[in-house]
């Protein structure tokens, strides 16, 4: 499959960002024994780095528990205060899937920083609007909504739960089973929007090793496929995010971040 990755294994420093777009589950660890305790944070931030949502300001709308045979709604566990942490027992084994929806938050942007917000995710087809529109030098107002997804690996069994479909409105979907890969490997991933595969997308596909964090930027094919190498052990996260109008009359946009954060060894 034909590539477009603008910056493969771009090493990245930490930077004040425009606006904290990233938000992922960020885990203890991402391999467990059946029946231990998995913790899992909020986070928030950017470069893959950042601090714990404040669940004082925002809200979780939905949290569910996917394995290979059941789905359990985790939403009520959820404490609206700041450095919440969920701890839930995996008392079997196999590939978990946590999937969550936040609720929709408003922001308003001056004009420079929102097109910058622009360049910087790859949302050229608003950016190319607001010029047909001479909208350069207006401030944006934006209501936001965020989907991530965790999977994490308890005992030695792994099943099909990482490719589950959850319904979000964006969702990036891995196609094969990420605890199966190692270092050198390649792992493919699906974007959806609305059910149907994304074209043309910016996604992010960031890893951490050592406290350092690289990048690779790649654009979906026309199938909403992205394929990368799996270049080092830790933490990964995959993201992605679409802007389009919003249909609330005290906004002008409306966006949608997806991401889905896993492990290799």
């Amino acid at each position: 499959m034909k590539k477009k990755i603008i910056c493969a294994l771009m090493l990245i420093a930490f930077s004040v960002a425009i606006q904290a777009h990233e938000f992922w589950l960020q885990p203890l660890q991402f391999r467990y024994q059946v029946n231990e305790e998995a913790s899992i944070e909020f986070m928030v931030g950017e470069s893959f780095t950042g601090e714990q949502w404040d669940l004082k300001k925002h809200k979780v709308e939905l949290l569910d528990w996917h394995t290979a045979t059941s789905k359990t709604d985790l939403t009520s566990q959820i404490k609206n205060i700041k450095g919440f942490r969920l701890l839930q027992k995996l008392p079997a084994e196999g590939t978990q899937l946590f999937a969550m929806k936040s609720n929709t938050a408003y922001i308003e942007l001056p004009a420079e920083k929102f097109n910058e917000y622009l360049k910087e995710d790859g949302l050229d087809d608003v950016l190319e609007e607001r010029k047909k529109k001479n909208l350069l030098n207006r401030p944006s107002t934006e209501n936001y909504t965020r989907f991530t997804k965790l999977l994490l690996q308890a005992g030695n069994t792994k099943d099909d739960t990482y490719k589950k479909n959850v319904g979000f409105r964006i969702e990036i979907i891995p196609q094969s089973n990420p605890y199966t890969l190692k270092s050198g490997d390649y792992l493919q991933c699906l974007v959806l929007f609305e059910g149907k595969p994304l074209p043309h997308a910016l996604v992010k596909v960031w890893s951490r090793l050592n406290n350092t964090t690289f990048l690779q930027n790649i654009y979906t094919e026309k199938d909403g496929m992205i394929k990368f190498p799996i270049s080092t052990k830790g933490a990964w996260m995959v993201s992605t995010v679409k802007m389009i109008s919003s249909d609330l009359p005290t906004s002008q946009y409306h966006s949608l971040w997806g991401s889905l954060v896993f492990g290799i060894e």
